[in-house]
Formats: structure tokens, sequence, C-alpha cells
């Protein structure tokens, strides 16, 4: 078991490498930038810590925005899945139940940069990489959903970034369980129909809320964020990370 995680990490690092990371900021295909955690990184402790710049770096002012903005993140939703686990986890859907956060854009007001701090569930509850084919622990997709308005255009996004949850997590009584945080884990094909076909280049400018803008146009049907898409997504058009989890799984199997 060992040494099929060791592989699927490797190939994991393998397809990162087409990422936009600049300055160690990662650039997500909306206007969200992840500060950290690093793409492979090896988490545990007490809780998933995620920082996340809503401003773009200072382009985008924060809620709340006019009537009808030009640029806006209407929400941003985040899930914990894996494909080789088997586990999609709520880590904010809107509504804090059951161990999930509350809204992201509604938290640290004021903040450019929003923190995500959210217990492990129980089941990862452990030290080392997984140690049987039935352990949680392995790697996973921390994956962020935006629905936002850039520059006129209404869009949705999913975007993954890949850590090891290896590190050592402690047990303790305020643990969720991990099956009240379960959603269903949907295929690529479900995935990539959900989201629009839409990457933001990194360096792009964001109109600001003063000029005229075209109004607030319908949410995208099929996306809605609270379904708990699957554990991979889209990316930019450099990068189609959805592969790596695909053939990580197919590896595992094969082993």
């Amino acid at each position: 078991m060992l040494f099929r995680f060791i592989v699927a990490a490797a190939l994991s690092a393998r397809c990162l490498n087409a990422q936009q990371i600049v300055n160690g900021q990662i650039f997500t295909p909306g206007i969200a930038i992840v500060d950290s955690p690093q793409p492979n990184t090896p988490l545990g402790g007490d809780h998933l810590q995620v920082a996340i710049d809503v401003s773009s770096d200072g382009q985008l002012q924060l809620p709340p925005y006019p009537s009808n903005p030009v640029s806006a993140i209407y929400n941003i939703t985040i899930f914990l899945s894996s494909y080789i686990t088997g586990w999609n986890f709520t880590i904010s859907n809107g509504t804090a139940s059951n161990g999930s956060l509350d809204e992201i854009m509604g938290q640290e007001n004021g903040s450019t940069v929003k923190h995500v701090n959210w217990v492990w569930p129980d089941c990862l509850v452990g030290k080392g990489p997984p140690g049987n084919i039935n352990s949680a622990r392995g790697l996973y997709n921390i994956s962020i959903r935006q629905n936002f308005r850039l520059n006129g255009s209404d869009e949705y996004t999913i975007f993954d970034l890949p850590i090891h949850v290896t590190n050592s997590i402690p047990a303790q009584d305020n643990r969720p369980s991990c099956a009240s945080l379960n959603n269903t884990l949907l295929n690529e094909s479900m995935l990539v129909a959900s989201a629009n076909n839409f990457t933001r280049i990194p360096g792009t400018s964001i109109q600001g809320n003063g000029d005229s803008g075209s109004g607030l146009g319908g949410p995208k049907p099929d996306a809605n964020p609270g379904d708990g898409l699957g554990g991979a997504g889209m990316l930019d058009w450099r990068a189609g990370l959805h592969v790596m989890w695909i053939g990580v799984a197919v590896f595992m199997l094969a082993l």
C-alpha cells in the first residue's frame, strides 16, 4: 500500500508542472488566488487551513457590491475530495452544519484574504500515509468552486489543489463524522459539464464597479455549488489536473 501511495504521489507532482503559480500564489481559473497551501503539501494537525485572496491582489473590492456589479464574487464553496478514497467532504457550502463552515465571502469582514480553518473529520485521524486500502488518508483535492462575475460576464469554475493527508492528525472529541460531511462523488464528464470553459489568465485586469455594467446574470443552472461535485475539475488550459486523478485511480486499481 505504501508503494502504491508513493507512485500515486509522484504522478500527482508530475502533473503540476504547468500550474499557474506566480511568486508562490496559485491562480485559479476565476478571481480568487490561493496563498496557501502549496500543491502536494503534506498536511495534518488539528485543522485544514487554506488562505484565499478574494480581491485578486487588490483588484476587486470586498462585498457589499453594488446592485449591478461589473465584477464580483457571488460565493465560494470548497470540498475535500478524492477518487482514490471515494470521499467527498463539504468544507463550506454556505451553511455551517455538521462540521462545515459558513459562506467564505462572509468571513473575516474587511479582510481581502479569507482563512479557512476546518476541523478534520474523524476518519482522517492517524499518522503517515494510508496503511491499507480501507484507509481514508492519502491524496486529496481541495476543490474550490467560484460563482462570480468578471468584467460583465457570469462564470462558474472548479479548481482543484492536490494535497497529501499524511501528517499526524490527533484524535479529538470535536471531530465531525466523515459520513455527516460526505457527498456523492461525480465522474469527470459530469464535472466538466458543470463548469464554464473559462480561465482567467494571471495579470488580466478586473474592471472596477465604478464603471457601468450589464447587470447580474443568473447562475449556471447545472452548477449548483451545494451539490458537492466530485474530486476533480476544471483547471486552466495548461493544467488539466482532472486527468491526474483519473490516471492515478486507474493505476491504483491496476496494482
